[in-house]
Parts: C-alpha cells; sequence; structure tokens
C-alpha cells in the first residue's frame, strides 16, 4: 500500500512474487489442494496520483492470480492490506462477480473486519453489546461479498 506505485506495477511485483512463491512450493513438493493462499489484492500505492477504482482493482487481481496461482489452489483469502473496511469488503465483491476464479475467493481481513468494531468498544465493558453488533455488520457484508452479493446499501442497516 505504502509508494507512489501504480497498479500496473504493483500486478507486475506481485505476479512476479507469486509464480517465484508457487516455484518453491512446487519444488518442495508442497500440495496445492491442500492449502490456502492469503495475497494482497492488486492496488494503486497510496501516494499514486491515479488511483483505480474498484473495478480496475479486480480485473488487476483477477489478471494476476489467473498468471501465477494453479486452479489446484483451493482457496484464495485476501488480506485487506490497509484498506478501509468498506473498500475491501466492495472489491472482494467485485472479485466474485468477475466470476472467473477457479478457486473460491474469501477474506482474512483482519483490521478491515475488526477496526469498526474495536472503534466502538474503545475497551469499554458498556460499548461491547455495541462492538459485537459492529463486527456481526462486516462480518455479514464480506459474507455478502463472498459471494459477489454486496451492495452498498447494506451498510446503511443498522448493524
Amino acid at each position: 500500500m505504502d509508494g507512489d506505485h501504480t497498479i500496473e506495477r504493483h500486478l507486475e511485483v506481485t505476479e512476479m512474487i507469486l509464480k517465484s512463491v508457487f516455484v518453491k512450493l512446487f519444488e518442495h513438493r508442497v500440495r496445492l489442494d491442500t492449502m490456502l493462499l492469503k495475497p494482497n489484492m492488486v492496488l494503486a500505492g497510496e501516494e499514486c496520483p491515479q488511483q483505480a477504482g474498484v473495478a480496475q482493482v479486480a480485473e488487476s487481481t483477477s489478471r494476476c492470480l489467473l498468471g501465477a496461482a494453479p486452479a489446484a489452489v483451493p482457496g484464495i483469502v485476501f488480506l485487506s492490506g490497509g484498506q478501509s473496511d468498506m473498500l475491501a469488503t466492495e472489491h472482494l465483491n467485485a472479485l466474485n462477480r468477475l466470476g472467473k476464479a477457479p478457486w473460491e475467493l474469501s477474506f482474512s481481513f483482519g483490521r478491515a473486519l475488526q477496526a469498526p468494531s474495536l472503534k466502538t468498544w474503545k475497551g469499554a465493558p458498556s460499548n461491547v453489546s455495541a462492538a459485537q453488533k459492529a463486527l456481526l455488520h462486516r462480518a455479514r457484508c464480506n459474507s455478502a461479498a463472498r459471494f459477489g452479493k454486496y451492495s452498498q446499501d447494506m451498510e446503511r442497516l443498522t448493524p
């Protein structure tokens, strides 16, 4: 996420790294059908003046994975990589709507899943219930995105 690199450069570097990872996994006889890949999405750097839209991120990430990740891998679970909770969800949703993936595409969002609930909780016992509702709301949004069924209207619903 750091830097001023373009989405095209991120695509190039991520694909090169993933190909290298899979070469090493093959050399070490790792069974690809028993693993999950936990990569970043392909994005422009935060300081890049030309930020990619949701559709371009989905297309670039899909292109990268189709060029580097064997179909034998059963699932790819994305890191949120410093994206906002809503943007990470939108990107995952767009990826699943493409329908091109030979793998299951899901999320392994830490910050993007937990940040709203931690912000609500603030360590106060009186905020636990509201924080749990915030976590459940993000989990539901990401679950919908997992199946390409997320919409921003879901954000307006009371968690």
